[in-house]
């Protein structure tokens, strides 16, 4: 095979993947085997998991260098990157499509969402926690998400008007100051800890913090 049919094999055998057992259960190595090659040739079109998702998912960023870009121009107007970055992301239908058909593949076990939890939580909740560097940073990270994912998913797969009927620059306009509020270290989070309680511990500890942001979709779930 042509490199060419090399990349195509492999990335049809990631996206078959990560739709039957979600992107946690899906590994590089089951990828490779699928695929009809060695874990090594994988790796040299795609170096991490993520940046395989990305690619079999249609995704126009990767997590691991989509974030930092974002974030390197510093704090000011990055509600509005991020909120930009999100409905692009989303708004192309067959990246949408891909994307719901992974969350559903993952609805195993009465666990709502459990393909994209992982993916979600280190690729782009931790990642942005880990670079934005403010109080609560986690927290206003998973807040950050579960926003422009709400905000997207009623735009463009519940199309609830008037939001769905609004310009990109019209729904940026009124979704971006929410999320540069978050993204401001000097707007404490209503009913947040004192400063000196929030800067405790480290980035690594926070990340190791057993609340689980999805409990609230698997108890949705089971009931």
């Amino acid at each position: 095979m042509g490199s060419d049919d090399v990349r195509d094999a492999v990335l049809d055998a990631a996206r078959a993947a990560f739709h039957a057992r979600g992107y946690a259960r899906t590994s590089v190595k089951a990828v490779a085997a699928a695929a009809g090659v060695a874990p090594d040739v994988v790796g040299k079109y795609y170096q991490s998991k993520d940046k395989l998702f990305a690619a079999a998912m249609k995704l126009p960023f990767d997590p691991g260098s989509a974030i930092p870009a974002l974030v390197a121009p510093g704090l000011d107007g990055m509600g509005e990157r991020l909120t930009r970055v999100t409905l692009e992301t989303l708004g192309d239908p067959e990246t949408r499509s891909d994307l719901i058909a992974l969350a559903r593949a993952g609805a195993s076990g009465g666990k709502a969402a459990a393909g994209l939890k992982t993916f979600v939580e280190q690729d782009i909740v931790d990642r942005l926690a880990g670079v934005i560097g403010v109080p609560d940073a986690r927290l206003r990270a998973n807040l950050i998400t579960s926003y422009l994912l709400g905000i997207a998913i009623n735009r463009y797969v519940v199309r609830l008007d008037p939001i769905a009927s609004l310009s990109e620059d019209e729904v940026v306009r009124l979704v971006a100051p929410t999320v540069q509020d978050w993204l401001t270290p000097t707007k404490p989070l209503p009913g947040s800890k004192s400063s000196s309680a929030d800067d405790k511990g480290s980035s690594s500890s926070r990340r190791q913090r057993k609340e689980d942001p999805f409990s609230a979709l698997n108890d949705w779930a089971d009931s």
